[in-house]
C-alpha cells in the first residue's frame, strides 16, 4: 500500500486536562456508583500510536459519564509512548521498550525490567479487579475493524448481543506474549463462580490515521455500557449524542486456525494485502518467509490482519481463519 494511503488524518487529542486521573495512578480514573453492579473497565492507548480509543475516552470524560451501577474505570494505558506520537512516523510510538499488549503475564510483569511491564504492574490491579473489558486499539492497515473474542463462548455471545462488527476473531493470542484481554480470569476456557460472569474484548477499529476509527471507537463505548448495565440507553443517548451507530446486517466469526510468524524483518507477501481477503485455493503461495514460501493451508482461507511494519523474528504478520455465521 502506497504511503499517501495510510496517512494520518485523525488529530492527536489534547488529554492533558485527564492526564492525572483521579485513582494514584496516571492516566486511569474511576468512578463508582455505590450501587450493585459490573466492574466495568475500558482502556485506550495500549499502543501509542492508537489514537482513537483515547478520542474516545475523552469524549466519555468529558461529557460527565458515570454509572448508575457498579463501577467504571477508563484507563489511558501507554501515556509514554503516547508522548513520542509523531504522525509522519506513528510506528515509532507504538511502545517505548516492548509491545505493552505482550506482557500479561505474572513473570514478565513482576520482573519490572522495561517500561511497559512497569506500567502493566501499575494497570495490573484494575484488570485483575475488572469483570467486563473493552479494549480499545487500532491497525497498521486500513481494513474493516475487528473485535477479537478469544476462545470463550461467553464473548462470543456478547459480540452478537453488540450487534457490530461484522467480523469477530475467535482466536488464542499471539506466540509471543499475552493480551491484556486474556489475563487472569479474562482467559479462563471453563470458568466457574465469578470468573463466569467475566468478559473481555478487544476492539480493532480500522486504521490507526482514519477519522473514521475514532467513529467505531465511539460506537462500541456506548454498545458496551449498554449491554453492562452500567448506564440505561436513554442516559448514554443523551450524554453522547451521535455516537450510536448502524447495528451490523450480519455478523460473521473468524475461526483461527493458526499464524504466520516472521523469522526476520525481510518477511514480505506476494501482493498488499489488506485483510480479510479470502484465497480460494489451498496451497496458494501469500507470501516468503525469508526463502520459504508461506502457503495457504485450506480452501477459502482467509487472511486475519496481515502487515509486515512491524515484522521481525517472532511476531504474527498474518493469522488464516475460517469464517461461519455468528
Amino acid at each position: 500500500m502506497s504511503a499517501s494511503s495510510l496517512q494520518f488524518h485523525l488529530p492527536q487529542p489534547d488529554i492533558a486536562a485527564w492526564r492525572a486521573g483521579n485513582t494514584g495512578v496516571e492516566g486511569v480514573w474511576q468512578f463508582d456508583s455505590g450501587r450493585a453492579g459490573r466492574d466495568v473497565l475500558i482502556t485506550a492507548l495500549v499502543h501509542g500510536n492508537e489514537l482513537c480509543g483515547a478520542w474516545a475516552l475523552k469524549g466519555l470524560l468529558e461529557a460527565g459519564v458515570r454509572p448508575q451501577q457498579g463501577r467504571l474505570t477508563l484507563a489511558f494505558c501507554n501515556l509514554a509512548a503516547f508522548d513520542r506520537f509523531d504522525p509522519a512516523d506513528h510506528d515509532a510510538s507504538r511502545f517505548v521498550d516492548e509491545d505493552l499488549n505482550r506482557q500479561w503475564q505474572p513473570d514478565r510483569i513482576e520482573s519490572g525490567g522495561t517500561l511497559e511491564r512497569r506500567r502493566a504492574a501499575a494497570l495490573r490491579p484494575f484488570v485483575a479487579r475488572a469483570d467486563w473489558l473493552l479494549d480499545l486499539h487500532s491497525m497498521h492497515e486500513r481494513a474493516a475493524p475487528l473485535l477479537l473474542a478469544g476462545m470463550q463462548a461467553r464473548n462470543l455471545e456478547l459480540a452478537k448481543l453488540l450487534r457490530t462488527p461484522e467480523y469477530i476473531v475467535v482466536d488464542a493470542g499471539h506466540k509471543d506474549g499475552v493480551r491484556m484481554r486474556d489475563f487472569g480470569r479474562f482467559g479462563t476456557l471453563n470458568p466457574e463462580g465469578d470468573d463466569a460472569q467475566s468478559r473481555s474484548l478487544l476492539l480493532e477499529c480500522g486504521f490507526h490515521g482514519d477519522v473514521s476509527s475514532r467513529t467505531v471507537a465511539q460506537d462500541m463505548c456506548v454498545r458496551f455500557l449498554q449491554a453492562a448495565g452500567t448506564l440505561p440507553d436513554d442516559t448514554l443517548q443523551q450524554l453522547l449524542p451521535g455516537w450510536l451507530q448502524g447495528d451490523c446486517e450480519c455478523q460473521w466469526a473468524l475461526e483461527v486456525t493458526g499464524p504466520v510468524v516472521a523469522r526476520s524483518a525481510d518477511f514480505r507477501f506476494t501482493e498488499a494485502f489488506r485483510g480479510l481477503e479470502c484465497i480460494a485455493k489451498a496451497g496458494t503461495v501469500i507470501g516468503w518467509n525469508d526463502a520459504e514460501p508461506v502457503t495457504t493451508p485450506y480452501d477459502d482461507c482467509i487472511l486475519v490482519m496481515p502487515s509486515v511494519r512491524q515484522a521481525k523474528p517472532g511476531v504474527t504478520v498474518v493469522r488464516f481463519a475460517r469464517r461461519r455465521p455468528l
